[in-house]
């Protein structure tokens, strides 16, 4: 094989090895479990990852290919409706049948015939297959997170409330926050050319941004806990209307997997309970909760274009070298920490930037029809595979939404930064 397919084989096999390793530790029970309408059993995700692959690009691409199991198109469907039916969200976790033995030779199945497909040269439509491959491996490294976050969620909503991974105990403080300025002015946003990118990074464009400064690093437990102690959860001048009616219903008093004993806070961790670390950064909030963090600090989230702009600029960046469960402590640093702990709420809405044009076909209902009613995160997370993630990346949620690995990064514009 030539160099580039021979790269892009070994990691299919690699993406491929790393889902199962992430569900190596889950009783059989365990796979079934949806804990919330938000969340996916186990089960499903290691069915809906093999159907993408085979739904398209086996399908058309591979000839004489018969389906594993045509009652999987609607089963494993996500929510492609030009594909077809498929069944609500909401009740995925009454799939008893197919059994996880069924699943896991649907992905044996599925994964044999990938890499025949790619071993091959005869195939006339070679490109377009290694290029939906590529976005099969991205796609499910996002399953990779998904699968981190369901699980965290179904563990946490047990009775048993069972460790699910250990973890290496943080010491240590975290760095002081100080602030990185950027001049602004004319700045490109969006992906380049070359490597991989989703369609809604594109296309890259001009933005025009006013001075401004950003947190050296994300906000820490020990900060977010002096908002809660001195009545954030109380106080409606701090939230947004619709996130002070979320905080009304819910009863929200601090962030998700927190709990208060006595005078006491402790977290759920991959460990089970612990002490709250104060010098982690914040995880698991909403983007209301964040907005109203940095409202109560004389802050402001930054907008997207901010984000990219100064982690475009930052030199000497990292990318994570495998995921984990759970953020790491961030130490002392002159310049921008991270991403690479928790994703990072950002004030700019998910639209599309001028001139996106969705992907043809089904597959363009990948992102573009998620454009509406949902808040861009920047970075990627301690939950995040090696290398997915990117600086021009835009991940998005619900501004309620708070199971997934999501936190602070403080930004301020120049005229304010010294009130």
């Amino acid at each position: 094989m030539q160099d580039a397919a021979s790269s892009l084989y070994n990691r299919f096999r690699e993406v491929r090895k790393r889902t199962l390793e992430i569900c190596s530790f889950l009783e059989r029970d365990d796979y079934m479990i949806q804990a919330t309408p938000d969340t996916s059993p186990p089960k499903w995700h290691l069915g809906h990852t093999s159907w993408f692959f085979e739904n398209f690009i086996l399908k058309p691409y591979q000839e004489k290919y018969r389906e594993f199991n045509e009652r999987f198109s609607t089963i494993f469907n996500s929510y492609y409706n030009q594909v077809g039916y498929f069944i609500p969200k909401t009740t995925r976790m009454l799939l008893s049948r197919p059994s996880l033995e069924d699943v896991l030779d649907y992905r044996n199945h599925v994964e044999s015939k990938i890499e025949e497909i790619l071993l091959s040269d005869d195939n006339p439509h070679i490109k377009d297959v290694r290029d939906l491959v590529l976005l099969g491996i991205n796609h499910e490294e996002q399953h990779q997170e998904l699968l981190i976050m369901d699980i965290k969620e179904n563990m946490y909503r047990s009775p048993f409330q069972p460790p699910f991974g250990g973890r290496k105990v943080q010491t240590g403080k975290a760095g002081k926050l100080k602030w990185v300025s950027f001049k602004g002015g004319i700045s490109y946003i969006g992906a380049e050319k070359g490597g991989f990118s989703f369609d809604n990074e594109h296309p890259r464009h001009k933005v025009y941004l006013y001075p401004y400064q950003i947190a050296s690093r994300l906000v820490t437990n020990g900060e977010y806990l002096e908002f809660i102690l001195k009545g954030g959860y109380e106080k409606p001048a701090f939230w947004l209307s619709d996130g002070w009616a979320v905080v009304s219903r819910e009863k929200w008093g601090m962030p998700h997997y927190w709990e208060k004993r006595g005078d006491r806070f402790y977290c759920f961790t991959p460990s089970g309970w612990e002490r709250l670390n104060l010098e982690e950064p914040v995880c698991h909030l909403s983007y209301y909760e964040a907005d109203a963090f940095a409202r109560w600090s004389g802050c402001r989230l930054p907008t997207e274009e901010e984000w990219e702009n100064a982690f475009t600029a930052k030199e000497g960046s990292q990318p994570r070298q495998d995921y984990a469960w759970h953020p790491s402590i961030q130490h002392s640093s002159d310049t921008l920490q991270g991403p690479g702990e928790c994703w990072e709420w950002t004030s700019s809405s998910y639209s599309p930037y001028p001139g996106f044009i969705p992907l043809s076909g089904a597959i363009g209902e990948y992102n573009g029809k998620f454009m509406s009613q949902q808040m861009v995160l920047r970075g990627d997370s301690a939950a995040t595979p090696p290398g997915h993630s990117r600086v021009s990346y835009r991940n998005f949620y619900h501004p309620e939404s708070r199971w997934q690995f999501s936190g602070i990064r403080l930004c301020r514009s120049a005229n304010n930064a010294e009130r």
